[in-house]
């Protein structure tokens, strides 16, 4: 793929719409991606779009929902009739849309509303690649077409000290498991009302207090719980990766990041939203030598979940590439 897989960035369209994104908050690997496609020297790139395997629509939905979004109308048809437009534009100035329907286009959204906003046009919601964090195959995301994209919370654009780091391999860890969180969506208030304030070695909270440390409690955690929220993508599970403390995946209809390639149940737990009351005696079963195979898992698909600058073999833009290469080569074969 690094020698042969190119991509075409297209031109049209002005910052901060498009050609821009966040790279200092919730929707970082969206923006980070934009950025490294349009201004990298990464190597995919091609100015030459007869030479392109791919062609990627470099628009932001977090900046649209900046600049288009009147706040709490829940209106989305602005950012609905921008794709529409945007598509239309360079499906009229260039032939390759119009070739695939689309099927050979990419587009990258961190926003929970990046799904919503595709469906501005047809195609793109349907036979285009949709590089999405909000991947619920049960509201359209479709693991064969789309990518699952991980969600990266870097509140300065880098990763936190504290996370570059983690202990040691076998240090003690005092907590069995650990969760801090804002109570939305349909299953974070189950795993409260069984486990907050319950039990010490299971320490859930809704808000810690000013003296308490949010990377302090993951990095002294064995397992760290990762329910979904409104919608089912939770930075928590990257920060449990790079604190090697297991990420216990609690959601419904969720496409894991990357599960192409990596096989998540060596470095992860997932438990049925319906076994929450059971937590405690799911995690006392997992033996210390599985949970330590599952600590080594982690180790070898931490750089997978990296946002480097200038970027690396094997970190999250490789990957995200690959995924998206993955599905044109099934376009190719079709």
């Amino acid at each position: 793929m690094e020698r042969r897989f190119k991509v075409y960035v297209y031109e049209e369209g002005e910052s901060p719409l498009v050609h821009d994104g966040p790279c200092k908050d919730v929707y970082t690997s969206e923006g980070r991606f934009i950025h490294e496609m349009e201004q990298g020297n990464n190597g995919f790139r091609t100015r030459n779009p007869e030479a392109a395997h791919v062609y990627f629509l470099p628009f932001s939905v977090t900046l649209m929902v900046k600049y288009l979004y009147h706040p709490n109308t829940y209106n989305v048809i602005p950012l609905k009739e921008f794709v529409s437009d945007y598509v239309r534009i360079i499906s009229r100035k260039h032939p390759f849309w119009n070739k695939t329907q689309g099927a050979d286009h990419f587009m990258i959204s961190c926003h929970d509303w990046g799904p919503v906003s595709s469906q501005g046009n047809a195609f793109l919601y349907n036979t285009s690649i949709r590089v999405l964090c909000n991947a619920n195959s049960s509201e359209g995301f479709n693991p064969k077409k789309d990518v699952s994209l991980p969600e990266i919370h870097l509140f300065g654009g880098k990763v936190p000290s504290k996370l570059l780091h983690p202990p040691p391999f076998n240090s003690s860890r005092p907590y069995l498991a650990f969760f801090a969180g804002g109570v939305h969506g349909p299953i974070r208030p189950i795993l409260l009302q069984h486990w907050k304030g319950q039990d010490s070695d299971i320490r859930v909270y809704e808000y810690l207090s000013e003296n308490q440390d949010y990377y302090d409690f993951m990095l002294q955690s064995r397992f760290c719980l990762c329910p979904s929220g409104y919608e089912v993508a939770s930075p928590r599970i990257v920060e449990s990766i790079y604190t090697e403390c297991i990420p216990v995946i609690l959601s419904d209809h969720y496409v894991l990041p990357f599960s192409d390639v990596l096989r998540w149940e060596a470095f992860s737990i997932q438990v049925d939203v319906s076994k929450i009351a059971r937590l405690k005696e799911i995690l006392l079963a997992v033996s210390q030598d599985e949970y330590l195979r599952l600590k080594e898992g982690l180790r070898a698909v931490r750089r997978h979940f990296v946002l480097n600058k200038p970027v690396q073999r094997f970190d999250v833009f490789h990957m995200i590439l690959h995924s998206v290469w993955l599905r044109r080569l099934d376009l190719r074969v079709g």
